[in-house]
């Protein structure tokens, strides 16, 4: 097993964003270090009241930074922020010895790494190119030395394409094969008959893949790692002669690039053109009700935030808590209040259908799917109401 690049990761405690925030979001950063191949050995914070325009953090603590580095032989500096072409230029002016890699930079090679299909290699390559695009002059130096390592793979790595013109053809030609791609995968879309389509949507390593296994009775990929489905899996499932579609989908992240947004558009479409949407949501994780408004954010960015719904809870095996003293007069935080208190709060203030399960113990699941049938069964009626026959579905083999 080849060892793992030491790495530190920078943020930035500033008005908008709290230490206590940053601090969980620096953890983030360091789960997707260990999904690219990287070892976070030190995490540096600075207060500011924004991030300094030049090099991200002040002087002082940049030189800081790189004291540790050279000390320690880091070789990858991970800011959890997008930086500038002119912020990259001017940090590795500063720490010439280690490779400067933004948050954006570092999902792209995660996204670079899963990439499988010739469809999902091609997104991803595409969401490289436009990234690469503004950063050209600082990028010459990493593809002419052709590291390697954390935030290095990419296209640039096979062929030097340092001559913007090259690129913009590049980026075209990409464009023009996603079209086609798209158009094809429309048509599959259209050519699954008259089926109500469900999502599984969430923010990454929820378990959703899990999750997909369990109620599809399939064998898709799944690990307790960031992006580990990038391409949409589909497929036909029928609970009590009710048949449906069942898609796994790309899972959602704080400060997801744009450019995987709009690479990725045929693999969301998937999302935009389902009926209902299966919410899955990990609730061991301390910060979940962040990670449920970004994921609805996403949907809603992406027109789909208006669908019929059922929010999953999913990881109930891992949730834990610390019971109060009774003299403790606090208000309860996710810390001290229990499992079946919490079940209780969001169970009265969702207003959505709301399930809680352990995909991977498999509890609760025959709930989760009386309850997914009523809701089918629901927008078969309204969306294929002659495919009911005295409010009973006939699903015939034929079907498929």
């Amino acid at each position: 097993m080849s060892l793992k690049e030491l790495t530190v990761t920078v943020g930035v405690a500033s008005i908008d964003q709290s230490m206590e925030r940053t601090k969980e979001y620096l953890e983030e950063l360091a789960f997707l270090v260990d999904t690219a191949g990287g070892k976070v050995i030190k995490q540096f914070i600075q207060n500011l009241t924004h991030p300094d325009s030049r090099t991200y953090l002040g002087s002082g603590k940049m030189n800081e930074v790189k004291e540790y580095i050279i000390e320690n032989n880091v070789k990858s500096l991970v800011f959890d922020d997008e930086l500038t072409a002119s912020q990259i230029r001017n940090i590795e002016r500063i720490i010439p010895s280690c490779k400067v890699i933004d948050r954006t930079r570092l999902i792209l090679d995660i996204f670079s790494n899963r990439a499988q299909t010739a469809h999902a290699k091609i997104q991803v390559e595409l969401a490289q190119y436009e990234y690469l695009l503004p950063r050209l002059t600082r990028m010459w130096t990493h593809l002419e030395k052709q590291r390697g390592g954390i935030g290095m793979r990419g296209p640039g790595e096979k062929e030097i394409e340092t001559d913007r013109r090259i690129i913009r053809d590049r980026i075209t030609l990409l464009k023009k094969r996603l079209a086609k791609i798209d158009v094809q995968k429309a048509t599959q879309r259209q050519n699954r008959g008259q089926f109500v389509r469900v999502a599984l949507v969430g923010y990454t390593n929820v378990g959703k893949s899990t999750l997909m296994n369990l109620l599809s009775n399939s064998d898709i990929f799944a690990e307790n790692k960031l992006f580990a489905t990038l391409d949409t899996t589909v497929r036909k499932v029928a609970y009590q002669n009710i048949p449906f579609l069942l898609s796994d989908t790309v899972g959602f992240i704080r400060k997801l690039p744009h450019h995987l947004v709009e690479s990725f558009k045929s693999t969301l479409d998937e999302v935009r053109e389902t009926h209902l949407l299966l919410h899955v949501v990990d609730i061991s994780h301390s910060n979940f009700e962040e990670q449920i408004k970004v994921v609805e954010q996403t949907l809603f960015e992406l027109k789909a935030s208006d669908k019929p719904t059922i929010l999953v809870f999913n990881k109930i095996d891992r949730y834990s808590w610390v019971e109060k003293e009774e003299t403790d007069l606090s208000e309860p935080t996710k810390e001290n209040i229990s499992l079946q208190e919490l079940i209780n709060t969001w169970m009265a203030k969702t207003g959505i259908p709301t399930v809680f399960i352990s995909a991977k113990k498999k509890q609760n699941i025959d709930i989760l799917r009386e309850v997914m049938i009523t809701e089918i069964r629901k927008l078969y009626t309204k969306i294929y109401p002659y495919r009911y026959i005295n409010e009973v579905y006939t699903y015939n083999e034929s079907d498929n």
